[in-house]
């Protein structure tokens, strides 16, 4: 793992370009590992949503297509991303595959895995749709996948973060 600060941690956007959380430019980002053959699916509906309603405000969903749940995202970039586009509308970011846990995860689900969720448990990422609310000041939030983009808990940690920002 990396000694960088949580919002500093490369990893690779769709096209293969080493990114950052801050080069989104979004003071509060959304980050989920997601997949398009997978019962949670439909979250990308919820997801958009979110996108299109805080984007102004300086926040941004981030979507990691992950293969490593009974290979629920086995598609090329090109078909995930044109999956996403033509069924959910997606506008916010889907970056390159990842692996979220084992010794070959990504270094930023490394770091985001410390991150306990409401019931205090650390952690392995359960399944598709885990979200992780990473404040401007790299602080996190973890939710887990079943619970829904759209949720009271995580609008509220959303509006809240961006309060936080001064958005």
């Amino acid at each position: 793992m990396t000694d960088l600060p949580l919002r500093q941690i490369p990893f690779a956007d769709a096209a293969g370009a080493e990114k950052t959380l801050d080069d989104y430019g979004a003071d509060v980002v959304l980050v989920v590992n997601v997949a398009s053959k997978c019962g949670l699916t439909p979250q990308y509906e919820q997801l958009e949503q979110l996108q299109r309603a805080y984007e102004s405000r300086g926040f941004t969903v981030l979507g990691f297509p992950c293969n490593q749940f009974f290979g629920q995202e086995p598609g090329s970039m090109d078909q995930i991303l044109d999956f996403c586009s033509t069924t959910y509308g997606v506008t916010f970011p889907v970056n390159d595959k990842v692996k979220v846990n084992g010794r070959s995860a990504t270094d930023l689900y490394k770091a985001l895995k410390q991150t306990s969720d409401a019931d205090g448990k650390a952690g392995r990422v359960e399944w598709n749709f885990e979200k992780f609310l990473v404040s401007s000041d790299g602080s996190v939030q973890r939710f887990r996948p079943k619970q829904k983009p759209d949720s009271p808990e995580i609008v509220s940690a959303i509006e809240g973060a961006l309060a936080a920002a001064g958005r």
